[in-house]
């Protein structure tokens, strides 16, 4: 290709996990074209030949589509538009049939409206396959910016895959009994699918917001937070449902309430859905972000696993499993990650389908699993900004200092000091220019020393917190 050719992406947009930015912004079709040519580049590069899309329910995700395709057909590619769906259906399409050798999702997941984005994945048998993130995330950029594209004539074909989708996320339910479920798809791109799916599975199920509108008009498709989950948590107490699911705007990440309309966290999730998995694979490691709760990780340890504290991120979380062979993982965000029976990818609506086969098969309810759990008290997850450029040199700091003093520190994603009162943490985002902090404890006089301690961290770092 030629200098002129050449393109440079809003460095904004390049993220550790994917490529996100404001349409109209910093995000265009141009950028989307750029992106389709680096891509399919990097795919043929690595001696693929195939590429499938998909995009979810943003109003502008078919104008990126039709970007995206023509910068992959640029470079010779064989394109398989899988059309609108959640992204997980897009994981699927690299496993269905032959499994092409990549795959590109449009969504902005949870981010708001006006918000699109591009996650990315290249077959495992290719050199460098698997999610694509951080190194090769620039590595995209510097495709790009060389104008070092591929040349050659591609082609496009649609794909009919919601059906086979189906199809598979049903394999593996176990009903034993009816339960009445409710399910919140927040207006986000699972919703055809979620609707399909439960008018094929026993019981009764509510369906809220399942028509897919990428303005979300009734509330955001986040269910990490709270105010997200009200109208599941009113609809569950309403009906007497045995419990509700949410899912994010993408349909990879998943909430959860039991049915006394109690919110049950990832973490907590990950306990239940380990109980299953471990009897299947006694001794497995289990894996969860530094965000999970401690009484995950002995709760873990007391089902005979073997507990493994990760770095937070979909792509990261992925990896490691890879790497360890582990059958299950989640984050706090909702990520839950099923290798066992499955293709250790970020799914909700089959989390949504494993947990029903749980409590359908045993003789506990969700709120049982829950109150099982101990009881610990914990601060949000607290997201502030700082400077770019001082984000991870803060962070660095406090650890050299609490080392210094002799702290009990775990810096496998930041700092997490564990104390005779619990834990707090201290993390720089990979995506933003913020600091993330969480404590946890058993009592609230506990929780309020392991806060003090945090402030007292930063504030020695010149860093002056918001009120948590």
């Amino acid at each position: 290709m030629t200098a002129s050719s050449a393109y440079r992406f809003d460095p904004v947009i390049l993220r550790e996990y994917d490529m996100r930015g404001t349409v109209g912004q910093n995000l265009n079709a141009a950028d989307a074209e750029a992106l389709g040519k680096a891509f399919g580049t990097m795919v043929r590069r690595a001696g693929g030949a195939s590429v499938m899309v998909g995009y979810d329910g943003r109003t502008h995700s078919p104008m990126l589509e039709k970007a995206l395709i023509a910068g992959l057909v640029s470079t010779g590619v064989a394109v398989g538009r899988v059309g609108l769906g959640p992204t997980p259906m897009l994981y699927f399409s690299t496993h269905y049939g032959e499994g092409a050798d990549a795959g590109i999702m449009i969504t902005g997941s949870h981010n708001p409206p006006d918000q699109n984005g591009f996650k990315m994945l290249m077959a495992h048998r290719l050199p460098g396959g698997g999610p694509i993130y951080g190194a090769a995330i620039k590595k995209l950029a510097e495709i790009a910016a060389a104008g070092d594209f591929e040349i050659g004539a591609g082609s496009v074909r649609d794909f009919e895959l919601k059906e086979p989708y189906l199809e598979r996320l049903l394999k593996d339910f176990r009903p034993a009994r009816n339960l009445k479920v409710v399910w919140d798809n927040g207006n986000g791109s699972g919703g055809e699918i979620v609707t399909k799916l439960t008018q094929r599975l026993p019981g009764e199920h509510i369906l809220l917001f399942p028509e897919i509108d990428g303005t979300f008009p009734n509330h955001h498709p986040d269910p990490t937070v709270p105010k997200n989950l009200i109208d599941l948590q009113n609809k569950v107490r309403e009906t007497g449902a045995d419990f509700g699911v949410a899912f994010d705007g993408d349909a990879d990440r998943i909430g959860a309430v039991d049915g006394k309309g109690r919110i049950v966290a990832g973490d907590q999730l990950v306990a239940v859905y380990a109980s299953e998995v471990l009897k299947e694979h006694p001794g497995a490691t289990i894996i969860a972000d530094v965000k999970a709760s401690q009484s995950l990780f002995d709760a873990v340890a007391a089902m005979g696993g073997k507990p493994l504290m990760w770095k937070t991120g979909h792509s990261l979380i992925k990896v490691k499993m890879a790497e360890t062979q582990s059958p299950l993982a989640g984050e706090m965000s909702g990520h839950i990650f099923f290798a066992d029976k499955y293709y250790g990818y970020d799914d909700a609506i089959y989390a949504a389908l494993r947990l029903l086969s749980i409590i359908g098969a045993g003789d506990r309810s969700l709120a049982d699993h829950r109150d099982a759990l101990p009881q610990t008290i914990n601060t949000p997850e607290l997201r502030f900004e700082v400077p770019e450029e001082r984000k991870f040199a803060i962070v660095e700091e406090i650890k050299q200092k609490l080392e210094t003093e002799g702290a009990n520190v775990n810096a496998t994603d930041g700092v997490r000091v564990l104390t005779s009162d619990g834990w707090w943490l201290l993390r720089a985002s990979n995506t933003q220019a913020v600091l993330v902090a969480r404590a946890e404890a058993a009592t609230e006089e506990g929780l309020a020393r392991l806060k003090s301690a945090l402030v007292a961290q930063l504030r020695a770092c010149g860093v002056e917190p918001p009120a948590f």
